[in-house]
């Protein structure tokens, strides 16, 4: 039976260490503080900016919550991503997708500073990430290396296949690992023999939005498989894209869905807050 990595205790350890690193700056005068903006009440971003509200109240982190309706014009909300690009006293701005149909994602993320860009998502922080120089890492993918590293998993020579090439996670995922010394593989829906390809990895790292989709049949003994998925099953109980009772069962070590991947990604949020004030040179 795999060993099952805690995503919640490694996401506790790591917002832990940065309510330490926060409470020692307030005593130098410094706060740090998040802007969240959110338009429209999409139910699901409702949860997902309420948790980061949570989690910037446990860490000690400001935090600045804007909820803009619906009907909300691309220039109103342009607007105040420049007004917040120009406060001193705010470090990190997050625009919650997706955003409603009217606006264009990609003019609102480019109109964000790439200093305060704490989602990962800005081109110049993609880019950096490419060449490796400082900026943002995308919360998701930077939080998977840390359950890896924190689990005592090996990625140095290890053969490491993402299924997946999303700009969120399988791009900046394989980015990560090649970063650690991992030998990558991305595949995805064109891939041909793709459990054959997977059965390679020694970490497999799956992001493909399809409930259950990876069995035991894609998995190599021993392996550490990384459930990215956020799924419903046939009983609408949330899942992930690995049948987790089925690749338990050959894995090394396993992220069972909730619970692993997913407290992570705000784990990393509150990180990356710390990096907005070190990168604005606070």
């Amino acid at each position: 039976m795999a060993k099952i990595i805690d995503g919640k205790a490694i996401s506790k350890a790591i917002k832990d260490e940065v309510k330490q690193q926060v409470e020692e700056w307030k005593q130098q005068g410094i706060t740090v503080t998040l802007a969240v903006i959110q338009v429209g009440s999409n139910q699901a971003s409702t949860v997902y900016v309420n948790n980061k509200k949570k989690a910037c109240e446990y860490t000690g982190i400001r935090s600045l919550s804007y909820e803009l309706p619906e009907e909300t014009t691309q220039e109103e909300l342009l607007s105040l991503v420049r007004e917040l690009n120009d406060r001193e006293d705010v470090n990190g701005i997050l625009v919650q997708l997706p955003l409603p149909a009217h606006m264009d994602e990609d003019e609102v993320i480019r109109t964000i500073s790439p200093k305060k860009d704490v989602d990962g998502f800005h081109p110049q922080s993609v880019g950096a990430l490419c060449i490796g120089q400082p900026g943002f890492v995308s919360c998701t993918p930077a939080g998977i290396i840390e359950l890896l590293k924190r689990s005592g998993v090996e990625i140095a020579g290890r053969e490491c296949v993402v299924i997946g090439r999303s700009n969120i996670v399988g791009k900046p995922m394989a980015i990560l690992l090649l970063r650690e010394n991992g030998t990558v593989t991305v595949a995805h829906s064109k891939t041909a023999d793709l459990k054959a390809v997977a059965k390679r990895a020694d970490i497999l790292v799956v992001a493909v939005g399809k409930a259950k989709m990876i069995t035991s049949e894609y998995v190599k003994p021993g392996a550490a498989v990384i459930d990215v998925g956020m799924d419903r099953d046939e009983n609408n109980r949330l899942c992930g894209d690995v049948d987790f009772e089925d690749v338990e069962k050959v894995a090394g070590s396993i992220t069972p869905v909730p619970g692993g991947v997913g407290p992570m990604t705000i784990a990393m949020l509150m990180h990356n807050c710390l990096e907005s004030v070190k990168l604005q040179g606070k």
